[in-house]
């Protein structure tokens, strides 16, 4: 099997081109080669696939094996392959409503409905940078999932392994949970990030995000990714962040966002209610993985 190793700031994922590959067994292999001891190394697998609707089809396999529905740092990777592969033809210029244009675009089909992404394309030909229409946040609790009163969950405090914690969440086709604070650093992440993304308040479980607000269009996180553990960067999560700073009256709509990889540009946009995510794909190797 040939496969590619990609990140989105420090997000890895290996990618497997199923134009050309069968997978009979995607779960098993995402926690094969996710093993950073014995396997490639990486935070899952994501396939490329053909699609019935769109350019491409995206699915993602956490460490562990999970199927998530989204993974925006993943996404961007994918835009990436597809147009450096040419597995499709892309379209027309693509913008971000008062903000900036991208000369190209694919449409990729993933659990959250098919997305549009625009690409930036340097002089050799190489796409350099992408920006994904993440579509509208989803705010009602029971269509994240969470077990929590209310239209939408905006600073609700819950109780995590005897702490009084602050909650705001935000689906973003995948579930996230989002804490303020005023020091990432001191969080314990790998004690109350593994709490929080299995208690039972999520029936779906949950990714967890500790944010810093450090200016009206700035703001420092880290994460805990549902079924990888603590990753270097989450797209969907840096989306449900800015979101949830809004609806907090904490920051404005477009900000940016620092990762422990790298920094994410995002735009809730008024006009219509979608939020863009901006940021760098990088392929790092190419290898063959024995036959399943």
């Amino acid at each position: 099997m040939r496969f590619t190793k990609m990140h989105g700031l420090g997000n890895d994922y290996v990618y497997v081109n199923c134009f050309e590959e069968e997978i009979r067994n995607p779960a098993e292999l995402a926690r094969l080669v996710s093993d950073r001891h014995k396997g490639i190394g990486g935070d899952g697998l994501i396939l490329i696939a053909p699609s019935q609707t769109a350019d491409a089809r995206m699915r993602i396999f956490n460490a562990d094996g999970s199927e998530a529905e989204m993974c925006g740092n993943g996404l961007r990777c994918v835009a990436k392959y597809i147009y450096e592969h040419k597995l499709a033809t892309a379209s027309a210029a693509f913008s971000v409503p008062g903000d900036r244009s991208f000369g190209a675009s694919l449409n990729i089909e993933t659990g959250n409905g098919i997305l549009t992404v625009g690409l930036s394309i340097d002089i050799d030909d190489k796409v350099s940078e992408v920006c994904v229409n993440m579509g509208q946040p989803i705010l009602t609790p029971k269509d994240i999932p969470a077990n929590l009163p209310g239209d939408k969950i905006v600073e609700q405090p819950i109780e995590i392994l005897g702490q009084q914690l602050l909650t705001t969440c935000v689906s973003m086709g995948n579930p996230h949970a989002v804490f303020f604070c005023d020091d990432t650093g001191s969080i314990e992440l790998d004690k109350l990030g593994p709490a929080i993304e299995n208690d039972s308040l999520f029936p779906n479980r949950i990714n967890v995000h500790f944010v810093r607000i450090d200016g009206p269009n700035e703001l420092t996180m880290r994460t805990w990714e549902r079924g990888s553990g603590i990753t270097m960067a989450c797209g969907t999560g840096a989306c449900a962040a800015a979101v949830a700073a809004v609806l907090a009256g904490r920051a404005r709509r477009t900000c940016t966002a620092h990762l422990p990889g790298g920094d994410l540009d995002l735009n809730w946009s008024e006009k219509n209610n979608c939020v863009y995510m901006t940021g760098p794909a990088v392929e790092v190797f190419r290898g063959n993985w024995p036959d399943e």
